[in-house]
């Protein structure tokens, strides 16, 4: 009886080896090996709209693009894109690359407002009126940064808080 369950084992043990190598062996020996991704230019800057397909962990949108953020909106717990013609809390309005050697999340916020304040400043005097529209800034935190994600998003919004006015259209 024993020697039969040995038998038995060492059967199972080939049939499980080989249909490994079944499985596992090279079908077509002369396939080539896919080419290597081109390497970047040391000189290159990231450019955030470069790969829009890139999906980052952390709100990220490209310019025109139309948006809510639970910051500004009750009815939203992430910040999410919105058809333009509808109502909606904000645009994007330009991406931006943050520099090397930030260490705080307060230094990326910095960062963020200072990298922001042109486009701001020049898409809110487009919007005229009384000049009711706030810069937005969306970024990574401090852990996605250090990890190389510096892409974020500078936004113009008709509020500052949470419940105000929303946009119905493209900004100017």
């Amino acid at each position: 009886m024993r020697q039969r369950r040995v038998v038995a084992t060492a059967v199972a043990v080939v049939v499980l080896v080989v249909g490994a190598a079944v499985l596992l062996w090279p079908q077509d020996r002369h396939r080539a090996a896919a080419p290597p991704p081109p390497s970047p230019s040391p000189s290159a800057t990231p450019s955030p709209s470069a790969s829009p397909s890139r999906v980052l962990p952390y709100p990220f949108f490209l310019p025109g693009t139309c948006l809510d953020h639970p910051q500004l909106s009750e009815t939203v717990t992430r910040a999410e894109e919105r058809p333009c013609d509808g109502p909606h809390d904000g645009e994007a309005i330009a991406d931006v690359v943050l520099p090397d050697g930030i260490t705080s999340d307060a230094g990326i916020g910095r960062a963020l407002r200072e990298l922001c304040a042109a486009p701001v400043a020049e898409r809110q005097k487009l919007q005229g009126g009384d000049g009711s529209y706030y810069g937005f800034p969306l970024g990574p935190y401090l852990q996605y940064y250090q990890q190389g994600m510096h892409e974020a998003t500078c936004t113009l919004t008709a509020s500052d808080r949470q419940g105000g006015r929303k946009l119905t259209g493209h900004l100017r």
